[in-house]
């Protein structure tokens, strides 16, 4: 069993001989120094309101760890500060207050009640803990949120405080708001509830209104961040936005936005190093998961790739997509793992978008997903380097056409994609569509141990998001402009046409099993 993260007040374990995705085929027992818990299925699961500085031991599934609890400075309630819960009292003065007054090493405890709140902002060293029935509901009136401006300039320094969809830019800030800050914590059994719907959020939601939409959460160039246990919900925009930060842990979460909600994303890794997400569960109105490295003329500034990325142990439910890249990728992306997840009814699973004009300022490469479950899925597997989504530059001939074209800063490029170990049953419009370009084909997609199945029932439908495309129904892996194309134990039941197409593949292995 091992350890992910351990606080003052709480642990989060995953379990290693499991061999399910996200969670086992059977109920298990947890018991803490002999003492029955609770039944368990998630392959990754925490245990809360334990003691500091206090020895444990668990048992659960057949494995067993033994870890003592760090001590802590000192935990304060933040209802000594004043704050009511009620739901309707301001109790944000009563935050900021006990946020402030807290010494290093020190957590703010937030019982159970409805805490009414406008945006908070962290300091390091601090731990904000939750306790089941803990609800911070955000108040959905924008005039009462500040604005975080894209550069604040001092002589010759200046800073990057806000940002939006791969660019600076003024945001609102959001209601778990970090700066700057190194080794905070948001932890507990608690509910954080962006309350988006009670507002205006939506409304034009694609143009901006004194400043571009919060998120639930923003960590702005923060080191040593773990959100853990809590569930997040009804976020103005993405849920959770780790930004130009190291050290990410985001452990055993919900993430929840209604699915017809516009580009409300659950996590966005954006320009980070070191991100761990597991046991995260997301059901959502655009992305699940969405990594990210800047626009072409952001990615000249800071030079930025998004890499150590690991996801594992994930169910991602409702969304456009379960993993995916871009389309603000001109950083680079880098060594990424998906493991042990189940996409179940996303749109498209695995997907990389991007065109013409994101630039090659970095490489997007050295993507491995393994041992992956996809129920349901449109299109199991997108490379799409035409993505016309987004601002008007998107669907100009540039974009668009298959004609080489020479290649320049603007040109992106990709490199190599390894799927092993998968399932993807109930396929709907083809089992995978790879669109390069012909003057920066993609380098490499590997497949190994793959298996596909379809839905009859659903409709034909576009693969991706392309200014020229046609709609297909039970289509097999498609490749264009693609230097290397391993298959490997690929096998169909049930596809429309011919298992692979290949148009401009420079070099194709097939072995046993296809």
């Amino acid at each position: 069993m091992k350890i992910l993260a351990l606080t003052y007040k709480s642990i989060t374990f995953e379990l290693e001989k499991s061999s399910s995705p996200y969670e086992c085929d059977n109920e298990f027992d947890i018991y803490l120094n002999g003492a029955f818990v609770r039944k368990e299925r998630k392959n990754v699961f925490s245990l809360f309101g334990l003691k500091a500085d206090c020895k444990y031991s668990v048992n659960a599934a057949g494995e067993s760890a033994m870890f003592k609890l760090p001590p802590i400075y000192a935990e304060v309630n933040v209802v000594s500060f004043g704050a009511k819960g009620d739901g309707i009292t301001d109790d944000t003065p009563a935050f900021t207050a006990a946020i402030n007054c807290l010494p290093k090493n020190s957590a703010l405890y937030v019982p159970a009640g409805i805490y009414f709140l406008k945006p908070l902002f962290l300091k390091s060293g601090t731990t904000v803990y939750l306790e089941k029935g803990a609800i911070l509901l955000a108040n959905p009136n924008r005039e009462e949120y500040p604005v975080l401006p894209a550069l604040v300039k001092y002589g010759d320094r200046e800073l990057n405080i806000g940002t939006w969809q791969g660019e600076e830019a003024d945001c609102f800030a959001s209601l778990i708001t970090a700066y700057n800050l190194h080794n905070i914590k948001i932890i507990g059994e608690g509910i954080i509830d962006c309350n988006a719907p009670s507002g205006d959020w939506y409304v034009n939601h694609r143009v901006k209104r004194g400043a571009w939409r919060p998120r639930g959460m923003f960590f702005n160039r923060c080191k040593n961040v773990l959100v853990q246990g809590v569930t997040v919900k009804n976020t103005p925009s993405w849920n959770i936005h780790p930004y130009f930060c190291k050290n990410v842990s985001l452990l055993d979460l919900y993430l929840e936005n209604p699915p017809s909600m516009p580009t409300t994303d659950g996590i966005d890794a954006d320009c980070c190093n070191g991100v761990n997400i597991a046991g995260v569960k997301i059901s959502v109105g655009d992305d699940c998961i969405a990594i990210k490295s800047g626009t072409l003329d952001f990615a000249k500034k800071y030079n930025t790739p998004c890499r150590n990325i690991i996801i594992r142990n994930c169910f991602m439910l409702s969304g456009h997509g379960g993993v995916v890249f871009g389309s603000e990728l001109s950083g680079g992306i880098k060594n990424v793992n998906v493991a042990k997840s189940v996409f179940f009814g996303t749109d498209r699973g695995f997907r990389i978008k991007t065109r013409r004009g994101r630039g090659r300022i970095g490489t997007v490469g050295g993507v491995n997903f393994s041992d992956i479950k996809m129920q349901n899925v449109k299109v199991p597997f997108v490379i799409n380097m035409y993505y016309n989504m987004g601002d008007e530059n998107g669907h100009t001939e540039y974009v668009w056409t298959t004609e080489k074209l020479p290649v320049d800063e603007r040109t992106p490029r990709l490199g190599s994609f390894t799927f092993k170990n998968m399932e993807c049953s109930g396929t709907g419009y083809c089992a995978g569509a790879f669109y390069g370009l012909p003057e920066s084909p993609i380098e490499s997609v590997a497949f190994n141990n793959v298996k596909f199945s379809y839905d009859k029932d659903c409709s034909a439908g576009e693969p991706d998001m392309r200014e020229k495309n046609s709609a297909l129904k039970n289509a097999g892996l498609d490749f264009h402009f693609v230097k290397k194309v391993l298959l490997k134990k690929v096998c169909f039941e049930g596809q429309n046409g011919e298992k692979i197409l290949l148009d401009n593949v420079q070099k194709i292995i097939q072995k046993e099993g296809n």
